[in-house]
């Protein structure tokens, strides 16, 4: 059976040789990376409306992740917010902020064995001094029994190894 993904043919891979790869393991999927999805809801105006804060944010955020930073990009809002978006290495980082509200909205995917976007997560709870927060945690991959025999773990860009 063959499956279509964004234009790519997908055929199921060889049992034997994943089982080769993993030393006689079952590998049931092939995880990408961790995407976290963080509301950070009760936070001060005056933070969630500065620039710089929210730009300092990214980076700091970023180190904790242990992932790196290529590029950050920002713009202030009239009358308020802010909107940061990190480029990194192992994907993104992006904070948007609703002081009216005060409210942010973040989004953190990471790739790869080292980056953790839950520990940048920990850091913006207090960081941003939320009273309440809630975050979700999403696996993004594809199921091993789709991945095509060119995609094993060991065959992944530098970035996301």
């Amino acid at each position: 059976m063959q499956k279509r993904v964004s234009g790519v043919k997908l055929r199921p891979v060889n049992q034997k040789h994943l089982q080769n790869l993993l030393g006689g393991g079952q590998l049931t999927r092939f995880v990408a990376g961790i995407h976290c999805i963080l509301e950070l809801n009760g936070c001060p105006y005056e933070l969630l409306d500065d620039e710089a804060f929210v730009r300092g944010s990214v980076e700091q955020a970023s180190e904790k992740a242990l992932s790196t930073l290529l590029n950050l990009n920002s713009h202030k809002f009239s009358p308020q917010g802010v909107t940061a978006v990190g480029l990194l290495a192992e994907s993104h980082l992006a904070i948007h902020t609703w002081p009216e509200m005060n409210y942010a909205a973040v989004d953190i995917f990471t790739c790869g064995k080292f980056a953790d976007p839950r520990k940048a997560c920990d850091f913006l709870v207090g960081h941003f001094k939320a009273e309440r927060h809630s975050m979700i945690v999403l696996e993004r991959g594809v199921d091993a029994a789709y991945l095509p025999n060119s995609l094993f773990p060991s065959q992944r860009t530098r970035a996301c190894q």
